[in-house]
Parts: structure tokens; C-alpha cells; sequence
């Protein structure tokens, strides 16, 4: 029980940060404390002691990452009422620091529950998605990312040479698109027209309007611009980890189709602080090879690609592409990586 109130309250700690640090007057520190503090942190200590995140009970596994909704509404209802106080320089600061909990904590626990069967998760996943206005991954990632990840197919894998900025061009665009194609499908099979309401693509975009139409309602035009930079800032957030996660590497074809997911599709980071407050999404090898196994069960995979670092550094070196394709580069297994 204490190691789950400790889990929660780190959960609430860093998903509320952004309100803490605004009311010091230092709006910029929750960026600060995300790619300058946790790479320190990772660095000192290293990868974590084994089974850690085994000890969990499972009804605290399974219930804290669920927990993160109230923090994540309690944050932007919070932001939407300040943002009419703050200044447009301060307000914009501000927002950056909202969409790096959105994106860095929301979107992961989304993808977490993405996974899972249970209505409440799923939905809950769903709820998170819209708030940064990108519903379609719900949609995209499992049926669409899981199956043609590693492949020319997936706009979701980085090609080796594509820098960070081409890439997430292509893999918002390609990603909605995709979404949307599936959608369609799945209805058509049902006999329904691709813009039924059941389509989440349609839906979900239509729930993100209409929360940006009550944020402008409730906080005016500095509230609407706050939510729309958070959520641009939390799905390039996103994105940076898809590209940082299997930048380069490509399944074998085998005849018509492709070779199965192995963990050497995927990149592996084991670090322990930076896994922790990611739900141990950096042992990503594991999860493209067991995508049914949940966040606390993940191992580190040896064998797999090894990042140097975990995500908040190697963001900050993916926003660099000289700095990223030196650190990469000589790292890609020559089996596995894709032709320039």
C-alpha cells in the first residue's frame, strides 16, 4: 500500500507541476526539471534495480495510471482559468509547460490503456487523446503502428537520414490518414458510410472542437490559445518518441510479408527515473514483441538497440540532427537498419 500512495503522489507531483512552478513565477522550470533535471537523475542512477516495478500489486498497477485523468482535468480546467491573468510571453511559457505533462505523462498513459480491454481504460485513453487534440492515435497505434511497424508502410518509423522535423510532418499527416482509411474499413464491413459517428477519427476530432470552443468560452482567446499550444506541443512530443524509438530499423521482407515484430525493431532505453515517470514506455523493444503485457511487467532487452540515454535527453538530441545522427548513427545494428 505505502509504495502505491508513493507512486500516486509522484503521479500528482509532476502532473501538476506546471500550476506550482507558474505561482513561483518560474513557469519555464517544469521544462527545466523534464530535459535538464531527469537526464541528470538518469545518468546518476542508472538503470533500475530489477523487478521494481514487479513489486507493485496489481489492483495499484492497474488503477494508477487511470488516476492521471483527475490530475491531467484538475491541470487544464486550472490552466484555462489563469490564462486570462497571464501575459502573452508568460502564457506561452506556460503552455509549453502544460503540453509537456500532456504529452510526456497524458499521451503515455493513453498509449498504456490504449492497450488494455477494459471499457473504463479505454475510454479513459480516449479522453486524454482529445485533450491534446489527437484522438486518431487511439486508433492508429494498435491497429495500425503495431502491425506495419519497421516497414517503408508505417509513418510512424523513421527512415535512417530522415531528420526529426520531416518526420513529424509525415507521420501526423500519414497517421490521421491511416486512422481515418481504417475506420472506414472497419465500418464498411458493418455496412456504414465512413462519417458514421461511430468513427473515432470523426469523433474524436469533433470532441477536441468542441473542448477548444468551451475553453474559448470559459478563458476567451488566451485560454483557446493556451489549449491549442499545449496540444501541439504534447503530439510533437509524441511524435519525437516515435521517432526516436525505431529510428532507422527495418523488419526483413519474408516473400509477400514481412518478418515477424522481434525486439530488435525497436530501440530499448533502461534508465531508471526516466522509466519510472514513463511507465517504463522506453523498454520498448519488449512492448513491440509482448504488446499484450502490461507496463509493469516489461523487461529490458539486452540484445535489443540501445539508446545512450533515456527519452527527455534523447529528445532534446533528436531536436538537434547533427547531435542526434552522431549519437545514433554507429549505434544502428547493421542488420536491422534501413537504407539511406
Amino acid at each position: 500500500m505505502l509504495i502505491g500512495l508513493f507512486a500516486l503522489a509522484v503521479l500528482a507531483l509532476f502532473a501538476t507541476m506546471p500550476l506550482v512552478w507558474l505561482a513561483l513565477g518560474i513557469p519555464w522550470m517544469t521544462l527545466a526539471v523534464t530535459f535538464a533535471l531527469i537526464p541528470a537523475l538518469d545518468a546518476w542512477v542508472g538503470a533500475p534495480r530489477r523487478g521494481a516495478m514487479q513489486a507493485l500489486p496489481d489492483a495499484v498497477a492497474r488503477w494508477i495510471p487511470r488516476a492521471h485523468l483527475v490530475f491531467q482535468a484538475w491541470l487544464l480546467v486550472d490552466a484555462a482559468r489563469l490564462a486570462p491573468t497571464l501575459a502573452w510571453g508568460e502564457l506561452v511559457g506556460f503552455a509549453l509547460a502544460v503540453g509537456t505533462v500532456t504529452g510526456g505523462i497524458g499521451i503515455t498513459v493513453a498509449h498504456e490503456l490504449g492497450h488494455r480491454a477494459a471499457r473504463l481504460d479505454r475510454a479513459i485513453a480516449k479522453v486524454l487523446l482529445v485533450s491534446v487534440l489527437y484522438g486518431h492515435f487511439f486508433v492508429e497505434h494498435v491497429r495500425g503502428h503495431h502491425v506495419r511497424v519497421a516497414t517503408p508502410d508505417d509513418p510512424a518509423t523513421a527512415p535512417r537520414g530522415m531528420n526529426v522535423y520531416r518526420f513529424i510532418l509525415r507521420s501526423v499527416i500519414g497517421g490521421f490518414a491511416h486512422a481515418w482509411k481504417l475506420e472506414a474499413m472497419r465500418l464498411r464491413r458493418s455496412g456504414r458510410w465512413a462519417w458514421h459517428p461511430s468513427n473515432w477519427v470523426l469523433s474524436g476530432t469533433v470532441l477536441s472542437g468542441l473542448l477548444l470552443g468551451v475553453a474559448a468560452w470559459a478563458g476567451g482567446a488566451q485560454a483557446l490559445v493556451l489549449f491549442v499550444l499545449q496540444a501541439i506541443w504534447a503530439f510533437v512530443l509524441l511524435e519525437t518518441v516515435n521517432y526516436i524509438e525505431h529510428y532507422g530499423l527495418q523488419r526483413r521482407r519474408q516473400g509477400a510479408r514481412y518478418e515477424p515484430v522481434q525486439p530488435r525493431h525497436s530501440w530499448n532505453a533502461d534508465f531508471a527515473i526516466s522509466n519510472w515517470l514513463l511507465f517504463n514506455l522506453q523498454l520498448h523493444s519488449d512492448h513491440h514483441a509482448h504488446m499484450e503485457r502490461p507496463y509493469e511487467a516489461l523487461r529490458t532487452i539486452p540484445a535489443a538497440p540501445q539508446l545512450p540515454a533515456g527519452y527527455p535527453t534523447m529528445v532534446v538530441a533528436a531536436l538537434v540532427p547533427p547531435l542526434w545522427f552522431a549519437l545514433i548513427e554507429r549505434r544502428l545494428p547493421e542488420a536491422t537498419a534501413a537504407a539511406r
